[in-house]
């Protein structure tokens, strides 16, 4: 019962599995929540850990059915040491088509979500001597771009909720970071990024590439572990780069092939 544990949200896929696996790669018991119950139970056998893996079929954005999944998860392993909010939708229409519903769906899910679980959560890990939060926002909540009205600005705003948690949090012992990622290939980005929008993400982008899930999960791991004792209240761009990328990339890029 000494082993820790991390319970990590929308995690039947994508970077909240790769978060898992690699909590899983260090020992720690692994709660995997998701509203998707077929990809939570595909996940759920690629770990092939049942004795060390629970999983946690909830919506986040359900405060009554998060309080339940969390307090199970805590039960279930004795102690809770790290949350990883990593669950989120999002839209990607105009402003001026974006409906309300869409809207508040959104914000319910990428920012009321990590709020929930964390409020749900922070308890249990004080019970223990306290633990790590990592919020998953975006790199499209540091800069804007077209068609992120809902998204772009639910993962603004949850950007400033990780340093409130901080703030607040740091007396029970729990430290609250964020992980920004920016382009990675997900199934989401795979199936909404067309070649062209590739091709522009690779020309505003220092490295080049998109990132891996599992690079994200080694930014996230880091958080959680005791080697980020003194980091809190942070958000850290996992992105290549990009957001620290002024106009011009690719004209200076075009010409150092030149010389």
């Amino acid at each position: 019962m000494t082993a820790k544990v991390a319970l990590v949200t929308g995690s039947g896929r994508g970077i909240g599995l790769a978060a898992a696996r690699r909590f899983r790669a260090e020992g720690w018991r692994v709660a995997l929540l998701d509203i998707d119950a077929e990809l939570l139970g595909t996940a759920m056998a690629s770990l092939a850990a049942p004795e060390q893996t629970l999983a946690l079929h909830c919506d986040v954005a359900d405060a009554p059915r998060v309080q339940a999944a969390v307090r199970r998860a805590a039960e279930h392993f004795g102690r809770l040491d790290a949350l990883v909010n990593n669950a989120g939708v999002a839209v990607f229409k105009p402003i001026l088509e974006t409906t309300p519903e869409e809207w508040a769906r959104v914000l319910a899910v990428n920012l009321s979500g990590p709020f929930l679980t964390t409020q749900a959560a922070a308890p249990l890990m004080a019970e223990t001597g306290g633990g790590a939060v990592v919020n998953i926002t975006s790199i499209s909540g540091l800069r804007a771009s077209t068609l992120r009205v809902a998204y772009g600005t639910s993962k603004a705003a949850l950007a400033h909720l990780t340093k409130q948690q901080a703030v607040e949090l740091a007396g029970l012992g729990i430290r609250v970071n964020a992980v920004a990622p920016g382009p990675v290939d997900t199934a989401m980005a795979k199936a909404v990024h067309s070649p062209e929008i590739r091709r522009d993400y690779h020309d505003a982008i220092p490295l080049n590439r998109y990132g891996l899930e599992e690079e994200l999960a080694e930014a996230i791991f880091f958080l959680c572990s005791d080697r980020a004792s003194y980091l809190t209240g942070q958000v850290i761009a996992v992105d290549g780069g990009f957001d620290a990328t002024g106009i011009g990339l690719p004209t200076l890029r075009a010409e150092r092939r030149n010389l």
